[in-house]
C-alpha cells in the first residue's frame, strides 16, 4: 500500500456505505496580502512617525530661545524664590492649584465611577456616564468666567464667609478639580468594568457585600487604571491655562496661602505673550524657558504613569 493510500485508510470514516476515506485536504496557513494592507501599514508608522517629529519639533523650536535667555541670565536668577526672573513661584502656584483640585477631582471621580460600574443600572449608566463626560467639552475659558462669577464672590466670599481676595489659587483649584472630573470618572470606570465579574463573584460568595467587593477586590484590580487616570489628570491640571490665567491672578507668589492670588506656569506665559515684548529679548525669551520647564514637568509626570501602569497592571 502506498503512503498516500495508507492515510486514506487511516481517514476511512467506519460503517460509512463504501467504505469511502474523507478527503483531509491540508489548509493552507500561508498569510494572503490583501491588497490595502501595506497601505494601511504604512500610514499608522507615518502616523506614530508624525507624533515623534512633532514633540521633536517642539523642543527643537524651544531651545535655541532657551540657550539665549540663559546667555543673558544666570540659572540662579531664574530658580529663585523673588525677582523678575524668578520661576519657583510660578511652579509654587502651579503645584497649589493642582493640588487642590485633585483634592476635588479625585474623591469625585473615583465616587461617580465606583457608582456608574457596581451600583447605578444600565438605564442610569446610558445617561449618567455621558453627563459626567459633557464636563469634559464645556471650553476652559467657560470655566474661568464661572470661577469669577461664582465660586469666588458668591461661593467662597458669600456662602462659605472666607476672606480671599478676588483673584485666588483656591477658587482656581477647586474649578481645576471641576474640569479634570470627567478624566479620573471616565478612565477609572472603564478599569473598574474590566475587573473580570468573575471575581466580584468570587467575592460576593464568601460572603462579603457589595461594598466591601468594590473596595478590596475589584478597586485593587483595577489599580492601574485608576492610578494612571489621576496621573493624566494631573497633566490636565498643570497644562490648562484659561482657568489659571483668569481665577489665580497675575501675581507672582511664593506662598502656601491658597486665598491669596498666585501665578502659574501656564498663566504666566499666557498673560505676558501678549506681543509686548519684543522678539529676542529677554523677557520674549523667558517665555520659552517657562515653556521648557512645563514641557519637562508634563514629560515627567507621564512616564511617573507609564511606570505606575506597568507596575500595578493586571492581564486577566
Amino acid at each position: 500500500m502506498s503512503p498516500s493510500q495508507e492515510s486514506e485508510s487511516q481517514l476511512a470514516v467506519p460503517g460509512s456505505p463504501s467504505g469511502v476515506a474523507l478527503a483531509a485536504a491540508a489548509p493552507d496557513l500561508a498569510a494572503q496580502r490583501r491588497p490595502l494592507e501595506g497601505v494601511i501599514k504604512l500610514s499608522l508608522i507615518a502616523c506614530a512617525l508624525a507624533s515623534v517629529l512633532i514633540t521633536v519639533g517642539i523642543l527643537v523650536a524651544l531651545v535655541e530661545p532657551v540657550i539665549n535667555f540663559f546667555g543673558e541670565v544666570s540659572p540662579g536668577q531664574f530658580f529663585a524664590t523673588e525677582g523678575h526672573f524668578a520661576v519657583l513661584p510660578l511652579i509654587g502656584g502651579t503645584l497649589m492649584t493642582t493640588a487642590i483640585s485633585l483634592c476635588v477631582a479625585v474623591p469625585l471621580g473615583l465616587g461617580a465611577a465606583m457608582y456608574l460600574s457596581e451600583y447605578a443600572s444600565k438605564k442610569s449608566r446610558k445617561w449618567l456616564k455621558p453627563c459626567v463626560e459633557l464636563l469634559a467639552g464645556v471650553p476652559s475659558v467657560v470655566y474661568g468666567f464661572f470661577g469669577l462669577y461664582f465660586v469666588t464672590p458668591k461661593l467662597l466670599q458669600g456662602i462659605l464667609n472666607l476672606e480671599v481676595n478676588f483673584t485666588n489659587a483656591l477658587a482656581a483649584g477647586l474649578v481645576l478639580g471641576v474640569m479634570i472630573v470627567p478624566t479620573v470618572a471616565s478612565l477609572s470606570e472603564d478599569a473598574l468594568s474590566a475587573v473580570p465579574q468573575a471575581m466580584r463573584q468570587g467575592s460576593l460568595a464568601m460572603g462579603a457585600n457589595r461594598m466591601q467587593t468594590t473596595l478590596r477586590v475589584v478597586f485593587p484590580a483595577a489599580l492601574s487604571g485608576i492610578a494612571a487616570s489621576i496621573v493624566l489628570g494631573i497633566s490636565r491640571a498643570v497644562g490648562e491655562t484659561m482657568i489659571v490665567a483668569l481665577v489665580a491672578g497675575a501675581r507672582k507668589n511664593l506662598s502656601f496661602d491658597p486665598r491669596e492670588p498666585m501665578q502659574t506656569m501656564t498663566g504666566f506665559i499666557a498673560q505676558t505673550a501678549g506681543g509686548e515684548n519684543p522678539v529676542g529679548s529677554v523677557d520674549y525669551n523667558m517665555l520659552f524657558a517657562v515653556a521648557l520647564l512645563l514641557f519637562v514637568i508634563t514629560f515627567v509626570i507621564n512616564m511617573i504613569s507609564i511606570a505606575i501602569v506597568r507596575r500595578f497592571r493586571q492581564e486577566y
